[in-house]
Parts: structure tokens; C-alpha cells; sequence
């Protein structure tokens, strides 16, 4: 690529952003503030304790070993800040998760060393358990663990007190979305945990920042505006932590509209899972970095929420955030109708708009790749990208311009929606997208969905364009011959070949994809079972 396309990607990437971001990122990269280590305030007296947080699978399975993102280490022989570790992997180290995880009570020995280890271990201000969402998570889980009956000593109560007035000066200005939530929301715990005008401030900052948000990143459909169904999952997580804490302190306005959302938050939840209880992979999504979605409910029905229905076979549109759900008896099929992603904050985003998943008799069938690692990769480009999802490319190119890890600059832009029940009583679902239309490679993709009892027809309308290929990415040993499905097709040609799934971060799984080389302007595929 040269100088002047670099040019033009960075334009069309950069001129979405908000100037607070700009602004925040000049300020974040050039103010640098020194660690406040004068005395913690007031610990809070709290008569109730907490109910029982959503739990992650255990992290820590010896006093120094962590298996995170399927890989072990023990900290004894890499320390708390490697640079030769993967920047995700050292993240999930310095949130400590591991207090309110699976059976967390059998370690709480071991988490009280942990913690008095990571503080001696990690001088304030320095490396990057206090970059800012880290820092974030872990007052969170410091504060869920006391509230939950574990005693925090006086170093760990005097560095919960530095944590959070660094944290109050570090705010992700310049990212927004999930980032700053996490802060804000970790701002109101330690404002909860505390008690006296200088905790009043972090919870007031806290609370304002969240009262904003909430009706940004909370779609009219319940679902979160990063449109992935696993930071969804996270945002849910949050919610139900901020109905817990209001068990604490009363959180006022705040509380009331963290509570109307959570029963949105959890259909909407509900509607993205496949029948095994799990979530489909659209944008940055994979199991095991969020509570089950069982576990979610779970919680909630702690906090005094009822049970939520599971989706009813039909049509569920969930327009807001870009999904249509169609579900018969026996199969069901996930479908991105949406954006990529809020215009401002794209990070997660992949380039797979009109693709689609599919269970069959509980079991999935044709799936997304889902997303293995973060980073700046080969690997990471091929996995936000459109031949890694059920949908079409053209020429190679994706529908969205992503790049650089966490980037996009020319964006698909979705049109045409409807769905329903046809004459033939199979549902429906269609959309198109005007994404090669902008990166100058073809024209408008429109694809429908047509679901039966015994069969999912796809129709491709794909004029104008010249080298356009559609994919389908069979779950492990799910891909015809073997698997359940047939595969047929009109106007494209057949090919097998070799892929890699991944439902984990870490967790990279052999696959098998079909590529349909399409011939004319309409292809049209059918799976059988």
C-alpha cells in the first residue's frame, strides 16, 4: 500500500472519532500524573453482604499458577509484566478474577497472599496492572471480594485507596465505550467501598459518567452498542455488579436505570445464544472470557430478577443492534443485519456483515470463526476478516476496510431489512450492504435467508462483480459429507478446504470451510439435514 492509500485509510478511519477522544488522547499520552499515596479514607460499614457475583471458570490453580486465555504460567517464573507475553494475557493476570470465580471460596488463602504479593510486586503508577482497565476490573473484584466476607488488610485497603485516585485521573477519554464504563463503574465501587468526600467524588464522577452512557451503549433492544454478543455478555455482567453494589449504597437514578435495562440486557442475551447455551460469534466474540450466559441469568434471579423466557420459535428481530434471530423446530439461525459498529468505536468490529450461524438438532453447524488472540497480526487481520465468517468477499477484499488490530476505515453500511413468515411457511430474513459498492470492487451484496423444518436456502444477489466468493466454516465434524448437512448449489462452484475455529481466546481448532466460487450475478445455496 502506498503513501497516499495509507493516507486515505487513515482519513476514513480517523475522521469518525470524537473530538473528546482526540483531545483525551493528546491529554492521555502527554499528562502524566504521579501516585496520590497519602492515607486511604474511611472503610464504609457494610451489615449485608453481597450476593453471590456471576462466576468465571477458576484461574488460579496453584498459589503462583494461572491458566488464562487456555494458556498456563506460573508468576514465580514470568513476574506480573513479561513483554514477551501477549499484552491480553498479562491484562487477565492483573484483573483478578480468580476472587469471585468457581469455588473461590477454597482459595481465599491463596487469593489474601496474591494480593499482598501484587501489591509488593507492583510499584504504584508502573507497568501494566495500572493501565487504566485494569486497574479498573480489579478494584471492582478487590471491592466484590470484601463484600462478600473476606477481610482486605490495610496494605491492600491503603493501595484499593491509591488504585482508585489513579484510576480518577487516567480516565479512557480517548476510547469511550466498554473502556470508560469499566472505569466509571470501578469508580463507583470504591466511592461505595469508602466513605467521606473524597470517596463522595469518585462515586459522584462515577455515577454522572454512567447515567450518560448507559443510554448510548444500551441499545433500544437491550442490546450493547459494540454489537458483540461476548462484551454484550460483559456489559450484562456489569449491569447486574452495579444492581449488587445498590444493595451497598443506594445508587439513585442511577440504580433506577441500571434496573429497567437488565431485563432487555438478558432477552437480548438470550436471543444471540445457540441452542448449547453459548453465544454466536459476530465481531469480537468467544467463550469462556464472560460468566455463561446460564450463569448470568443465574445472578440475576440473585438480585431478585425473575427468569427470563427462552426465545420463542419464529422471527426475533433485534433491529437496533443489527441481528435477526429465526428459529424453527430443531434449528435455529443467528444473521448480521447490522453495523459494524458504533461509527466512534469500531475496535471490535469484523468484517462480517450478512453473515450467518446455524444449529441443527442442538448442535452447531456452520459458524463464524470466532476470535483467538488480540494484537497487531496476520492471524488477528484474517480473523476479523470477511473470509473468516459465512459471508461473501469479492476479490479478496472485505465488506468493511479493518485493519491494524482494532481499526476500520470505510465501513459496509446495511439496507433494506425485513423478515417474516413466507408463503411457503419458511421464515425469512433479507438485508444487503453497499461495502465492495465503497471500496470500489462491485456493487451491493443482498442476501436472504430462507428457513425451513429441513433446510436453509441462501440467496446471494451479487451483480456487478467479478472474483466474489461465498463461505460457509463447518463446526468440527459437522461439514458434509459427514456431518448432518448437505450442501448444494446454483450458480457457484464447489471447493473444500482446510480452516481453524476459535471459540477461546488461546483455543484454535481444525475446521473444515466450503468456499462457492460464484459464476453470475445469483448464486443460491441449500443446506439439507
Amino acid at each position: 500500500m502506498g503513501p497516499a492509500a495509507r493516507a486515505l485509510r487513515l482519513w476514513n478511519t480517523a475522521r469518525h472519532l470524537r473530538p473528546i477522544q482526540v483531545v483525551g488522547r493528546i491529554r492521555f499520552k502527554l499528562v502524566h500524573p504521579r501516585p496520590d499515596l497519602r492515607a486511604a479514607p474511611p472503610v464504609r460499614v457494610v451489615s449485608t453482604r453481597l450476593p453471590r457475583p456471576a462466576a468465571r471458570a477458576a484461574s488460579l490453580i496453584s498459589p503462583s499458577r494461572f491458566r488464562l486465555l487456555c494458556v498456563e504460567r506460573d508468576i514465580d517464573a514470568v513476574g506480573w509484566d513479561d513483554h514477551a507475553i501477549a499484552k491480553l494475557w498479562r491484562y487477565n493476570l492483573h484483573y483478578f478474577d480468580d476472587l469471585c470465580s468457581e469455588g473461590a471460596e477454597g482459595r481465599a488463602s491463596w487469593h489474601r497472599s496474591l494480593i499482598g504479593r501484587w501489591i509488593a510486586e507492583n510499584p504504584a503508577g508502573r507497568g501494566t496492572g495500572w493501565e487504566p482497565y485494569p486497574t479498573s476490573l480489579r478494584i471492582v473484584n478487590w471491592v466484590k471480594w470484601a463484600w462478600l466476607g473476606n477481610q482486605l488488610g490495610p496494605a491492600a485497603v491503603q493501595s484499593l485507596a491509591v488504585q482508585a485516585r489513579w484510576l480518577s485521573k487516567r480516565l479512557e477519554w480517548h476510547l469511550l465505550g466498554n473502556h470508560l464504563f469499566a472505569n466509571a463503574k470501578a469508580l463507583v465501587f470504591a466511592g461505595s467501598f469508602f466513605e467521606g468526600q473524597e470517596a463522595d467524588r469518585w462515586f459522584q464522577v462515577g455515577t454522572s459518567i454512567l447515567r450518560r452512557e448507559i443510554p448510548e451503549q444500551i441499545l433500544a433492544d437491550g442490546g450493547q452498542f459494540e454489537r458483540s454478543p461476548m462484551y454484550h455478555a460483559l456489559a450484562l455482567e456489569d449491569m447486574l455488579d452495579l444492581c449488587g453494589a445498590a444493595t451497598v449504597r443506594d445508587l439513585g437514578e442511577l440504580g433506577e436505570a441500571v434496573r429497567s435495562r437488565i431485563g432487555p440486557m438478558r432477552r437480548w442475551l438470550g436471543a444471540m445464544c445457540h441452542p448449547d447455551g453459548e453465544i454466536g460469534f459476530f465481531n469480537d466474540s468467544a467463550i469462556g472470557v464472560h460468566p455463561s450466559p446460564s450463569e448470568l441469568n443465574a445472578y440475576a434471579m440473585r438480585l431478585g430478577f425473575g427468569a427470563v423466557p427462552p426465545p420463542a420459535d419464529g422471527v426475533t428481530n433485534l433491529l437496533p443492534s443489527g441481528y435477526v434471530r429465526l428459529q424453527v423446530p430443531g434449528a435455529v439461525v443467528l444473521f448480521d443485519v447490522g453495523e459494524v459498529g458504533p461509527a466512534y468505536l469500531p475496535g471490535h468490529a469484523h468484517a462480517d456483515t450478512l453473515s450467518f450461524e446455524l444449529s441443527v438438532g442442538g448442535r452447531r453447524i456452520a459458524v463464524n470463526s470466532g476470535t483467538s488472540e488480540y494484537g497487531i497480526g496476520a492471524e488477528r487481520s484474517r480473523q476479523r476478516g470477511s473470509m473468516a465468517h459465512n459471508t461473501v468477499s469479492i476479490g479478496g477484499t472485505d465488506s468493511s476496510e479493518v485493519w491494524g488490530g482494532f481499526r476500520v476505515a470505510r465501513r459496509a453500511r446495511p439496507f433494506g431489512v425485513s423478515s417474516g413468515s413466507g408463503p411457503d411457511q419458511r421464515l425469512f430474513a433479507r438485508c444487503g450492504h453497499d461495502g465492495f459498492r465503497r471500496t470500489g470492487v462491485g456493487s451491493d451484496h443482498v442476501r436472504e435467508l430462507r428457513l425451513g423444518s429441513r433446510s436453509l436456502e441462501i440467496i446471494d444477489d451479487i451483480s456487478g462483480a467479478a472474483g466474489a466468493v461465498a463461505a460457509i466454516h463447518w463446526a468440527p465434524g459437522m461439514e458434509p459429507p459427514a456431518g448432518p448437512v448437505r450442501i448444494t448449489t446454483v450458480g457457484g462452484r464447489l471447493a473444500d478446504s482446510p480452516s481453524t475455529w476459535h471459540p477461546g481466546f488461546g483455543d484454535v481448532r481444525a475446521n473444515r470451510r466450503t468456499l462457492i466460487h460464484v459464476d453470475g450475478p445469483r448464486l443460491v445455496t441449500r443446506l439439507e439435514w
